[in-house]
């Protein structure tokens, strides 16, 4: 599921997101476990750029990747007022397809609880194992099972701001731990003075640490450490989100893209 029009909006609505506690997290995990002699990126899921452009300024050399053109078109036009030279793709995760390999990829702001079959995870670790050099890690975070059933099914979210407002209904998937989002956005226009609104439907779907652990394993990574609500800490019964820290091993030859 991609994002539309609310893609225009998104940074507004975000601007308490904690992006600097997600580039920390990643930051840490390529100090302990990284290639320092390689500072490439690859941005999953990569949204209107908001990550991509911190981790270019931390010294990486950044390629964006996400599903939604509109989003890129935020990106691009964020990067280029930045002065930055970031490449940015439309794929789906689960059809990655780049020419090069990378020391480090990241799929961060739960991107990866977009996929909603058992098939896109597995085909998504897949693909981003062909697309690491060895020693290369996978960096990401999903919403754990608690969060979904506890934080969002049947809860009621809003926003009654001067500009932007919603409206955020979320309704148990049709799937084992998913969640359907229904927004409606009110957006003022400031020539009539009135509210435009449009209305959004998003569907995540995460799984237990264990099969995310089993499917990272399957497709050759070393499961090195997994932590939640960014901490390098072992999860609870109640973390909201979860952290996965996985490494291609070095011995392990690469399959050909």
């Amino acid at each position: 599921m991609s994002y539309g029009r609310f893609a225009y909006y998104y940074d507004a609505l975000m601007e308490e997101a904690p992006y600097s506690s997600w580039v920390e997290f990643a930051l840490s995990a390529w100090r302990l476990y990284g290639l320092k002699d390689d500072k490439s990126l690859l941005d999953l899921g990569s949204g209107t750029g908001q990550l991509s452009i911190r981790f270019a300024s931390e010294g990486f050399s950044v390629t964006g990747v996400d599903l939604s053109s509109e989003m890129l078109s935020v990106a691009r036009s964020k990067a280029e007022e930045a002065g930055m030279n970031i490449p940015f793709y439309e794929q789906n995760m689960a059809e990655l397809e780049l020419p090069g390999q990378y020391g480090m990829c990241g799929i961060f702001c739960d991107s990866l609880n977009y996929l909603c079959s058992e098939n896109e995870v597995t085909e998504t670790f897949e693909r981003v194992a062909n697309h690491l050099v060895p020693g290369g890690l996978l960096v990401f975070d999903v919403h754990s099972v608690h969060k979904v059933a506890e934080g969002f099914i049947n809860h009621s979210f809003s926003l009654n701001g001067d500009e932007v407002a919603y409206i955020w209904d979320s309704f148990e998937g049709e799937h084992p731990n998913s969640v359907e989002h229904e927004i409606s956005f009110f957006i003022l226009d400031e020539q009539s003075g009135k509210y435009d609104r449009f209305d959004e439907i998003h569907y995540q779907r995460t799984f237990p640490v264990e099969a995310y652990t089993a499917w990272l394993q399957n497709a050759g990574f070393e499961v090195l450490q997994i932590g939640a609500d960014f901490d390098l800490a072992a999860p609870s019964a109640d973390s909201e989100r979860i952290f996965f820290i996985a490494r291609k091993p070095l011995n392990k030859s690469s399959h050909s893209l």
